[in-house]
């Protein structure tokens, strides 16, 4: 591609060279320069790419994209240099010509806020797929291309490899993509250029507030809000106290959903539900929609997740049909995830709660259903602070019935020692507790041992498909573990 195709959009002033150089690859990591290489450079928080200019040219690299100037060795007078004012921007405008523009030829939908992106694009997804479509997916947990999973660094990745990522999809046949926009993303104008159908505002509270992130609230509320200068119609979560100031940029294109007062979409009767196959929350939606919902996932703050999802699928011109089985269906790895093994005799889920507050949000949220016993199994990360697994361990002995101590990730550490900690914490509340250190063991144990009217709750390993142990990552799927034991020992 000709250097002056790649630089559409943007604002340059040329410094040197040609500005017809064709173009062989686009990058911005200097250890992946090629010949015929544009090399952008960009400025990170270790890490500043005009320090590596010199060495992209001797690479072999045909062009530069600059934000300050740069010495170049001698004799390279023929490399074109073009000077911008945002060489971050500018990379995800060449990377959407680069690979010509795919998010164009998709139904873009981007969805921001503190809590509940990953559980919502997941809704999303699910509902989409149940009315045939063919959906891609980026945040949290990865990207997906319908049911095949790829490796993401971030939450929202980084232009070049989100525009390729939109690429695949349409390559797939995809006709949606679902993400998860990242403040951080917005701040360092990673989908600049990119034209989304619909957006979404879930909430806000002060998060990602650091050296490296945001330096106060008010820049992280700024940050949120730049998404929607992008987005057709805007689903937005009208509970949230924030919201008006958050949508300002798109207060003509709203669609507004609630649990508390008048919306376009509304839920009213929400209840825990618990059968043999479900453990999550049915509820009444009406205004643009009239039906009873059930989802397959616990925690009554999930009908805020739900009602934008249905928001934005109804709006998106899905059935009801849909959007109903979609809502019975989904689930998100790792995060309450029920497990099909067990159901009927009892009710194990898996989740990524990892600290004190994550554990009591699931806790307290998993004894509202009133079990007849609320039993965890967890251990405590190793090289990490003492007081997290202190805190964990006052946390399990405050809700559950019954606590099995394991393995985690020990890393360096000696499970027993950091078990020692955990223990600390459990005795302030007398809580019952025994110890396996072999997870594997400790789950079999707990399905060998399982009651009827027991809810069982896997923690801290999540999504995780290993566990760290003195510098070695060795293969480990809960999952795979009570779906292979229950085959074996119950024939399902």
């Amino acid at each position: 591609m000709k250097l002056r195709n790649l630089l559409q959009d943007i604002e340059y002033e040329f410094l040197q060279g040609d500005p017809d150089a064709e173009i062989a690859s686009l990058v911005y990591d200097s250890r992946k320069v090629e010949k015929g290489s544009l090399f952008v450079c960009l400025k990170g928080a270790k890490f500043d790419g005009h320090s590596y200019a010199a060495q992209a040219v001797q690479e072999g690299a045909a062009a530069l994209m600059v934000e300050e100037e740069v010495e170049l060795p001698a004799g390279a007078e023929q490399i074109a240099v073009i000077r911008v004012e945002n060489t971050r921007e500018a990379l995800a405008y060449a990377a959407r010509n680069w690979f010509g523009n795919p998010a164009g030829k998709l139904k873009v939908i981007g969805l921001t806020g503190t809590k509940g992106k990953t559980t919502t694009t997941h809704m999303i997804k699910k509902i989409l797929e149940e009315a045939g479509c063919k959906v891609g997916m980026i945040g949290t947990l990865g990207a997906f291309i319908g049911q095949e999973k790829y490796p993401t660094m971030n939450t929202t990745p980084e232009s070049y490899e989100l525009q390729r990522l939109f690429a695949q999809m349409v390559e797939a046949g995809c006709q949606y993509a679902v993400m998860e926009v990242s403040s951080q993303a917005l701040k360092l104008g990673r989908t600049a250029g990119i034209d989304f159908a619909y957006g979404a505002f879930l909430n806000i509270s002060p998060d990602h507030i650091s050296p490296t992130e945001h330096k106060d609230f008010e820049e992280y509320l700024n940050c949120k809000k730049l998404l929607f200068k992008q987005t057709g119609p805007v689903v937005v979560n009208a509970d949230d106290p924030r919201w008006q100031e958050a949508t300002e940029l798109a207060k003509d294109r709203l669609i507004t959903v609630s649990r508390q007062g008048q919306a376009d979409y509304m839920a009213s009767d929400i209840h825990n539900l618990w059968e043999s196959n479900i453990i999550g929350v049915t509820f009444r939606l009406s205004g643009k929609m009239n039906a009873t919902i059930d989802i397959n996932m616990p925690g009554s703050f999930n009908v805020e997740n739900a009602l934008v999802a249905i928001a934005m699928t109804a709006e998106l011109g899905i059935g009801q049909e849909a959007i109903l089985a979609g809502l019975q269906k989904v689930y998100v790895k790792g995060r309450t995830q029920l497990l099909s093994g067990p159901a009927g005799h009892t009710t194990m889920l898996i989740d990524y709660a990892h600290n004190a507050v994550s554990m009591e949000n699931l806790l307290s949220m998993l004894k509202s259903y009133q079990p007849d016993r609320l039993i965890c199994l967890f251990g405590g990360g190793g090289n990490r602070a003492k007081a997290r697994r202190y805190d964990m361990g006052l946390i399990a002995g405050k809700y559950a019935d019954l606590t099995i101590l394991t393995m985690d990730n020990p890393r360096d550490e000696e499970i027993e020692e950091i078990n020692k900690t955990i223990i600390e914490g459990l005795n302030v509340h007398q809580g019952k507790y025994m110890t396996i250190l072999d997870r594997k063991e400790a789950i079999h144990y707990l399905l060998d041992h399982a009651q009827k009217g027991d809810i069982i709750a896997l923690i801290g390993k999540g999504h995780e498909e290993y566990q760290e142990v003195k510098g070695q990552k060795i293969y480990f799927s809960e999952e795979k573990i009570v779906e292979e034991y229950c085959r074996e020992k119950y024939g399902h």
